[in-house]
């Protein structure tokens, strides 16, 4: 078990190329499962977007390192839709402040205690007094981007239910009823012919529930899957595109370009040293120079 700043920080290695691949600085949080779905990591070209490692590929987190087997297991923001609604959610859990669900602050969350596989173990809660308490992951019951929810008797009802359960008294008290029954079974003939009569009648009403849904479920089934698919392609990579396109022009704001910049026809977009603004990055993107402006900025 690891603490976040123990992983933070730390040169990622490929260990089957011998070279160092940058830094981890965050980690990606799968709130609603409770475990760190990603590292991302902060190298030379860091500028041109995010860049992350599945946790899953992490070989080793050690005093010193972060290793992984080689280059190609870090995701580019295109390559890592399956990651895009986690960035966008961004919740990274310290720093928010921990209620219980009768409505007590604790304190804030000030460390994140995280397993081999990915799972949040515990979180470490600094109270307004400075003292430090722990609580472990059946306790919580929400990750929220300000607040962490904390359910105290989430442990105490699980540990509760398997007392509950030592049913085997019940299959005593029958077997010693019986042996007092036996004699009077002479009596019983007289009841199972009657025991007979319901259960003609049952076998009647079966082929009629049977006959219902054969014809009415199948249609249904085979209508289901072909509508579905085709429509929710299109919208999510065009929410991928607008995300990136955003964090792109986020990052521009405010920087200045390196190097003069122009279109085809020689206007100019943008002089060497100028600041960048919401003007200077519509000329650039009507010019199809974005990438280029992206790529001289200091």
């Amino acid at each position: 078990m690891k603490k976040s700043v123990e992983i933070l920080g730390l040169p990622v290695i490929s260990i089957t190329e011998g070279r160092e691949l940058g830094m981890s600085k965050t980690l990606l949080i799968d709130a609603r499962n409770g475990l760190v779905a990603a590292i991302t990591i902060e190298d030379e070209d860091w500028y041109r977007g995010v860049k992350l490692i599945p946790y899953e590929s992490v070989i080793a987190i050690g005093d010193d390192a972060v290793t992984i087997t080689n280059s190609e297991n870090i995701l580019k923001l295109d390559d890592a839709g399956d990651y895009e609604a986690l960035l966008d959610d961004n919740i990274r859990v310290i720093g928010t402040k921990a209620i219980t669900k009768s409505g007590t602050i604790q304190g804030k969350i000030t460390e994140l205690y995280i397993g081999d596989d990915g799972k949040i173990e515990k979180c470490e809660i600094t109270g307004p007094d400075g003292n430090t308490s722990d609580v472990t992951c059946d306790q919580i019951s929400i990750f929220g981007k300000q607040v962490t929810v904390i359910d105290p008797n989430g442990e105490q009802e699980k540990k509760t239910k398997p007392v509950i359960q030592p049913a085997p008294a019940a299959p005593q008290e029958t077997p010693k009823e019986e042996p007092v029954e036996a004699p009077k079974a002479e009596e019983a003939p007289a009841e199972a012919p009657k025991a007979e009569e319901p259960a003609a009648e049952k076998p009647a009403e079966e082929p009629k529930a049977e006959a219902k849904p054969e014809p009415k479920k199948a249609e249904p089934a085979k209508e289901a899957p072909k509508a579905a698919p085709a429509k929710a392609a299109d919208p999510k990579q065009a929410a991928a595109d607008k995300a990136t396109e955003e964090r792109h022009r986020r990052f521009l704001l405010g920087k200045k370009a390196a190097r003069t910049i122009k279109m085809d026809n020689g206007i100019v977009i943008v002089e060497a040293g100028a600041d960048i603004t919401e003007e200077v990055l519509q000329k650039a993107k009507l010019a199809n120079k974005f990438i280029e402006l992206s790529m001289n900025v200091q």
